[in-house]
């Protein structure tokens, strides 16, 4: 008696239905890429041989890949990457994953830096180092720092910026904040900003899977933004602009700080594509 070969199209749906009765938030997508990774293919390569039975070594490549998303490991971190800005980006538990409200951050921060003009720009807590890389390819004339108080983080940024080929125009530094007495015409920073309470009610995918480190910022979630601004004086000069991804509520907090305890003067407050104040934009007064 022949026993029955799967097809991807069984796979794709049998573990479709599993990550739904899991509470998985994207069961199909999650089943496509974790299935296309397995095989060696992509999303379409699946849809083309929708009927091909799957032989036993492709279907072991498939089991260890779907056990681990069943333990609500973050599907970039299975995968080994995610795109961000049209690029694909390395990541892995050491850093936080790329999303799409940090493109609102790149897409404000590119508009402040001149196409035609060397500009030195600073990139606090760098993490994949998706935002200075970015930056460095959009902005070719400018040289970025990039700092993060985690090494292992820094590792996965250091070849972020090699692979896409920026490596030349970017230094990566281990510091909390900033470091050295440079002085810089733009600051970037997709800091920690979530907050003690809301740790709690995070998604398991990411309270338990990503760094910690790089998301929770104390009772209000805006310790290390205060930190920045008043740090980032001495290493800018008046007219020096400073961009800052912030949580849903925060602008007004920071904005009342900057104004009475910093050199710094609110320009904009910056939605995402949700409509939630997203980045706050400053200059050096």
């Amino acid at each position: 008696m022949t026993s029955h070969r799967w097809t991807i199209r069984e796979v794709l749906d049998w573990t479709t239905q599993d990550f739904a009765g899991r509470g998985i938030a994207s069961p199909r997508l999650d089943a496509e890429l974790l299935v296309a990774k397995a095989l060696g293919t992509d999303r379409v390569g699946l849809y083309l041989d929708l009927n091909r039975p799957l032989v036993d070594q492709e279907r072991s490549a498939i089991r260890p890949l779907v056990a681990r998303r069943r333990e609500r490991e973050p599907v970039a971190y299975i995968l080994g990457h995610r795109d961000f800005y049209g690029r694909r980006f390395d990541v892995s538990p050491a850093v936080l994953i790329p999303r799409p409200d940090t493109e609102t951050l790149v897409e404000h921060a590119l508009e402040c830096i001149p196409n035609d003009t060397a500009c030195r720009v600073l990139d606090v807590g760098t993490g994949s180092g998706a935002v200075a890389v970015t930056i460095a390819a959009e902005r070719p004339l400018s040289f970025v720092t990039a700092t993060d108080i985690s090494d292992a983080a820094l590792e996965v940024a250091s070849r972020n910026a090699e692979r896409l080929e920026v490596n030349s125009r970017i230094r990566f530094e281990r510091a909390d904040l900033l470091s050295g007495a440079e002085q810089y015409d733009v600051i970037v920073s997709n800091p920690p900003y979530i907050t003690q309470s809301e740790m709690a009610t995070l998604q398991t995918e990411v309270r338990e899977h990503e760094p910690v480190i790089a998301l929770e910022a104390g009772e209000d979630g805006l310790d290390v933004v205060r930190a920045l601004l008043t740090a980032a004086e001495p290493a800018t000069a008046r007219g020096a602009q400073m961009l800052i991804e912030i949580g849903a509520g925060q602008a007004a907090s920071v904005v009342s700080f900057a104004a009475e305890h910093t050199a710094w003067q609110s320009v904009a407050v910056y939605p995402d594509l949700s409509r939630i104040e997203r980045v706050v934009h400053l200059r050096r007064i």
